[in-house]
């Protein structure tokens, strides 16, 4: 399998080994986000057709997740990425104890409850962010939010189905002020599972029946929102727009992926992706899966000629 390289294309002995962030989306669609063991990035696009053959990895001492860095927040509010020197088993969520302490934005979804912000996330905040509902192909539904730079990928690599944006505010503060606000008076939740959205694509509820129920939250968000009494907000009614290729995944039948991509040997080949969901075909397979590939998020890849040994059990079910 060719790895495209992104930074150095100097050939080394780690060319095959990876750290994985896991999946992104840019205009050109979605990648995986790698680095080599010496912090260098790469890209893999996951564009159909793509071979994504791997193992997981762990390391002499028997860890399986490792440390994805720290982020800093640039004089003009753009968040930029440090990958963590040695690559450390992660010991809190994604991170080592030394990147978790260098993290500049770390405290964003607590930024608007505690009495002062550092100066690098008050940098980040103070720009116009979004408040949006979501829904899921099972219908979940929750509320969310996205910086003004992010307002369109945030919700492709939510894996929303269907979404409208109920407000624009003045800053990153007030818009987590008016999403706590949702979820206590309209009841919305603020995450659903990534392992959630990609069993329910496997048995997506109709198109018009999740627009329906997206449309009747976000109204009620409205409603909502023009009682509050918070200001430094306006309330707008804008439908967000999916990629085409998400089409493809809600259109298409298919089972959930047998396996954990979180561990063993894998060889899957891409179909179309939604969110963090890979449609996947593997060998000797002719029914499709939904593989999740948030799952690989932190773990140590080695890219080679791999399969994925379908279960007995389930292969028998197909």
């Amino acid at each position: 399998m060719t790895i495209p390289a992104a930074g150095s294309t100097t050939a080394n002995a780690d060319a095959g080994r990876f750290l994985c962030s896991g999946t992104s989306w840019d205009g050109s669609g979605p990648r995986l986000a790698l680095h080599l063991p010496d912090g260098q990035p790469h890209r893999q696009p996951l564009t159909p057709g793509t071979e994504l053959r791997f193992r997981v990895l762990a390391d002499t001492n028997g860890n399986e997740k490792f440390c994805l860095g720290s982020w800093q927040v640039n004089d003009d509010g753009v968040q930029s990425h440090t990958p963590c020197p040695g690559q450390a088993p992660a010991e809190r969520g994604y991170q080592c104890s030394s990147c978790f302490i260098r993290d500049e934005v770390r405290g964003i979804h607590n930024s608007h409850r505690v009495d002062s912000i550092p100066g690098a996330l008050r940098r980040y905040l103070d720009q116009p962010h979004w408040l949006y509902v979501a829904t899921f192909a099972d219908g979940s539904t929750k509320v969310g939010t996205a910086a003004d730079g992010r307002k369109r990928l945030r919700l492709v690599e939510q894996g929303a189905v269907c979404a409208r944006y109920v407000a624009r505010a003045g800053d990153g503060l007030i818009v987590r002020v008016l999403e706590d606000a949702v979820t206590a008076v309209v009841g919305l939740q603020q995450a659903v599972r990534a392992g959630t959205k990609t069993a329910a694509l496997t048995r997506p509820l109709a198109a018009g029946t999740l627009d329906a129920r997206n449309a009747e939250a976000a109204e009620s968000v409205r409603s909502m929102l023009a009682d509050t009494g918070i200001t430094g907000f306006r309330p707008v009614d804008e439908v967000w727009e999916p990629p085409a290729q998400f089409a493809t995944v809600l259109d298409t039948s298919c089972e959930l992926y047998p396996c954990d991509p979180a561990s063993g040997e894998h060889g899957m080949v891409i179909q179309a992706v939604l969110g963090a969901t890979a449609l996947v075909r593997v060998d000797g397979e002719e029914t499709l899966f939904a593989a999740d590939l948030s799952r690989l998020k932190g773990r140590r890849l080695q890219y080679g000629p791999f399969r994925t040994a379908v279960p007995a059990l389930q292969a028998a079910l197909f």
